[in-house]
Formats: C-alpha cells, structure tokens, sequence
C-alpha cells in the first residue's frame, strides 16, 4: 500500500503540460506547477496575444508573471526519485484491442515489445529483460511482436513446428519427421526459409526490374504525348498559316478580277458614251437639215427653190452604224464562267487533298502501334550489318576485321586526307545510314573507355568540342565506362545505373524516333531509352578514348 501511495504522489508531481516529472519546477501566482522551460514555452507561444493565462485552471494574469525556482518542491520530487520508485506508465503504453499484449503483466497489460519464438510468449520492456540478462535466454529468437505465436505450435504433438516438409509443403515438428512424415523430404525451417529467402529476392529482383522497365516505360508515354502534344500545335499554327496564306492569295485573285471588270468597265462606258455623243450630234445635224428642206418645201418661190435645192439635196454618209445592236454583259460572260470554273477546280482539289490530309493525320498513332521487342531473338531480327568508314576514321584509330573492328593506336596512321575525318577526337562513323528499325552489338575489349553512339552525317569533324559524339544535338552517346554508365546528348549528361556487360546493344526505330541502350549477357538490360524525333538517317559510331581498347560490331 505505502509503495502505491508513493506512486500516487509521483504522479502528482509531474508537469501538465509534459506529462513528465518536474524539472527545476517552478510555481507561478495561481499556485500550480510547471517545469521552468515548459511555461515559458508555453507563455512565449501567448506572448503576440499580450496575455498570459495558467494552462490547467485558465487563471489571466495582466503582466507576465516572474518565474523563481521552487526549491522545496524540487527536493521531494529529488527524494521521490532516489526510492526507485518510477511513474506509472502512460495510457499509450498499455494494449490496446489491436496490440500485442505483455503475457507475464498482471492485471492491465502492457504492449509487447517483442515476441520470442523459442517461448511462444510476448513480452513488455520489463519482462523482456531478462532475454537480455541471462545467457541461456539470450540465444532465443526474438522478433516483432505478433499475435500467430500458436501457429508455430503442432495441433498434433503440441512441439514448436521447427522442420519443413517439402514433400507435403507444410511446417512440421520434430516428431513429425518420425511419424507420419517419416522418409519425406524434410529440413529445418531455417535452410527453407534461406531458400525460399533466395527465391524472394529473386522474385523482388525481377519485380523491382519490372518496375523500372514499366516506369521508364510510362516516362516514355509522356514523352511521347508531349511530343504529339507539341507536334499537333506546331502543325496547326503552320496549317492555319498557310490556310491564312490561300485566302490572302484567294482575296488578291479577288481584289485583281474586281479591279479589271471596273477597268474595263470604264473603258467600255468611256467608248459607249464617245459613240452616245457622236450620235447626238449626227442626230441634232439631221434635224437641221430637215427644218432647212421643210422651209425650202414650202418656198412659193419657183426660182428660189430650184436654186436652194441642189445645196441641200448631198446628204452626207453617216460615219456610225446605223443598226447597233446591244447585248447586256457581253464583256463579262466569259469572266463569270472563268470564275466559276476556278471555283469548281479549288472545289474538287481541296475535296482531294482534304481526304489526303485526312489519312496523313489519322496516320500519327501508327508510332505507338508497333511495340519494342523484348527478348535479344526478337532484336536479332533486325539486326544490321555494320562496316565502318575508313573516311571518317581518326589517324590513332586502326580499322581491323573487314572494317567491323576499331583499335586505339598510341601512333599515327596512315591514312590519305578527307573531308569527312575526324581531327579532335578517335572517333569514327560507318559506312552504313540507317532508317526504319535496326539492331547491332558492340563488343568492348581492353582497358580503356569506348563510346557507342549514332549521329547525323553533317556532325561537325573538327574544330572543338562540338565534334564529341554527345556534345551537340546531332549525335547520341551511351559512355561505357569501367565503373558506370553516362549517356550523353547535345553536352548534357544523364547517370545510368546498370549490370556491367563488355557487350552494348542499340536498338533504333528512326520512325518512331525511338533510340535504345541495352547491356548484352545473358539477359538484355535497358539501359537507357531516348524518345526524340529523327530529321535525318543515323550513322552508328564509336569512340575510343585510349590506345589499346578496341570496339567491335558484331
């Protein structure tokens, strides 16, 4: 009873903002207590607020109250602490409905720590200690606490279950071995566990391969929609600019006939109203000279009117025809059916070049269509030949084996001059372009780094570090070296992480604008795959970095 008493005061001593016993306590105007750094803690959160209030009874004080130690309250809880008489635990440490309680607790159980398989019994921290303290305890198997200790157990011997059947696939235990499991194929469940850890991990391997596969794969998909995201808006900002461009032309072809028919408007009514008014005035002459013969014909005069009439009998010819005929839009006919059979010929062309369009766009999914192969016989099907060229070849390289083998040299060759060598670096490109899907290996031998890579024919051959196979946007390049993988393109480098295999497998779909790195034994590994657009065909390349390492195309 006095060591629950001392309990009870313990518990009371302790810091209700800590929950833990007091340190350095100090007692603030309201008379409660607090650990010195836990109200002034707690007060410092109150401080933008200008008011200070006690955490348990919310008493306000107006001025933040000054905090002295409380030197009696400090020696009890000194005291308390030197009878070994510890606090009792907290709520979160006893077992809950779904913890694994302490077997050995009395009363409310404590939460095991762990589980022994050698007892079949969980233990709390202080049950537990003797696993720890005592030698012939220490050998147990201590694991996670788990509430399937009673699997372990023979429903039919009631012995822990330490052997496995491989014949039946079940655990048993030892006297199962000599009953009714007896000439089976048993072990101990420590080597099946080894094995079956064995075969885990290599599950695990082939699962986190997978994984990587799929994920480079789903990587590969977003690039590829952002590409067809870019390529539609690229194509419909140029298409409409050229549609733009057709009706521009469509509305000059419009605004030139409009212009010619008022041309020739105006120089047809210019020439009707010439002829209008010449005919007027021939009119206006006649009627004169009818009124003059009119007089004359009513001239009592005999003389007078013999000799007035010869002068007025000459009539003159008239100079215009005297039977115009008119025919409204004569001139124009002929440039209304112009215009209507350009119409017609727009009409049918678009109709034939629109369904061209059509099929040309409803072609883009064909790049997701075909898929990359995934075991090397399938990537044999498209292998290529590969022969390199002796123009392109560096002086410190020598080419061996029909031009299929490239070995750095610690000397010059001799080789006459081209255009297409290269000066900077040992490098060299073969002889063949490659389009459509394509497969090669490249055997690596010797000592020194070698570079495969696939570049443009116009890749600059000398002048810096701009002819680098990966050091500019015309070449790509998978760094091989002793201890790791690099891949490289346009001077920007990416890490790889990969089994270490002297054999490198390339794999191209210039369509599909696929490019892929693999390591070759006796599985294939992606190394690396690039997803891009190819504007020209692809020469496959290597390049040496030190004489005596050889590269050759397999």
């Amino acid at each position: 009873m006095a060591k629950k008493r001392v309990k009870l005061d313990l518990e009371s001593f302790s810091c209700s903002i800590c929950l833990d016993v007091l340190k350095e306590p100090v007692t603030i105007p309201c008379g409660h207590s607090y650990c010195i750094n836990c109200i002034k803690g707690y007060w410092n959160g109150e401080d933008q607020k200008g008011i200070h209030r006690c955490p348990q009874c919310r008493k306000t004080f107006t001025a933040r109250p000054g905090l002295v130690k409380n030197t009696m309250l400090a020696d009890l809880v000194e005291q308390l602490k030197k009878t070994g008489v510890q606090a009792a635990p907290a709520d979160h440490c006893y077992a809950g409905a779904e913890d694994v309680a302490c077997d050995f607790c009395s009363g409310r159980k404590l939460k095991a720590i762990k589980s022994c398989l050698s007892c079949l019994a969980s233990y709390c921290e202080k049950h537990l200690q003797p696993h720890y303290d005592v030698a012939p305890l220490r050998k147990h198997k201590l694991v996670e606490p788990s509430q399937k200790l009673q699997e372990n157990i023979c429903s039919v011997h009631d012995e822990v279950m330490k052997m496995f059947c491989r014949t039946d696939q079940k655990s048993i235990c030892y006297l199962c071995s000599v009953d009714e499991h007896k000439g089976h194929d048993t072990v101990s469940a420590a080597a099946e566990r080894t094995e079956r850890q064995r075969e885990l991990e290599g599950s695990r391997q082939q699962i986190q391969q997978r994984i990587q596969d799929r994920e480079k794969d789903v990587k590969l998909l977003q690039q590829q929609l952002e590409a067809i995201h870019q390529s539609a808006d690229k194509t419909e900002e140029h298409s409409q600019k050229i549609f733009a461009e057709l009706i521009r032309l469509l509305q000059k072809r419009s605004s030139d006939v409009k212009q010619q028919i008022r041309s020739q408007q105006e120089a047809e009514g210019s020439r009707v109203k010439e002829l209008q008014k010449k005919l007027e005035q021939e009119i206006t002459e006649l009627k004169r000279k009818d009124a003059e013969l009119k007089q004359l014909s009513h001239t009592e005069d005999h003389s007078q009117f013999l000799h007035s009439c010869p002068s007025v009998s000459a009539l003159s010819e008239s100079t215009h025809s005297s039977s115009i005929k008119i025919r409204p839009l004569r001139h124009f006919e002929d440039v209304t059916a112009a215009v209507s059979e350009l119409r017609d010929k727009l009409q049918d062309i678009l109709r034939e070049e629109g369904t061209n369009i059509s099929l040309r766009v409803t072609e883009v999914d064909v790049l997701l269509s075909e898929s990359e192969p995934t075991s090397r016989a399938d990537f044999l099907k498209y292998s290529s030949v590969i022969t390199l060229d002796p123009n392109t070849v560096n002086t410190y390289l020598l080419l061996s084996d029909g031009n299929r083998k490239v070995t750095g040299m610690k000397h010059h060759q001799s080789y006459s001059s081209h255009a297409d060598r290269f000066t900077v670096y040992f490098q060299v490109l073969s002889k063949e372009s490659l389009t459509g899907r394509c497969y090669w290996e490249v055997e690596k031998r010797g000592r020194g780094k070698v570079i495969v890579a696939v570049a443009y024919k116009n890749i600059s051959r000398g002048g810096g570090t701009k002819c680098g196979f990966g050091r500019n946007d015309k070449s790509w390049a998978l760094d091989c070296d002793r201890k790791n993988y690099t891949f490289w393109y346009n001077k920007m480098k990416t890490s790889i992480s990969g089994p270490r295999s002297s054999r490198v497998g390339v794999y191209l779909d210039h369509r599909a604008g696929i490019l892929s790195f693999y390591s070759v034994s006796e599985t294939m590994t992606l190394l690396h795959r690039v997803q891009t657009t190819f504007t020209q065909p692809l020469y496959p390349g290597v390049w040496i970095w030190e004489s005596g390492a050889t590269a050759e195309f397999v």
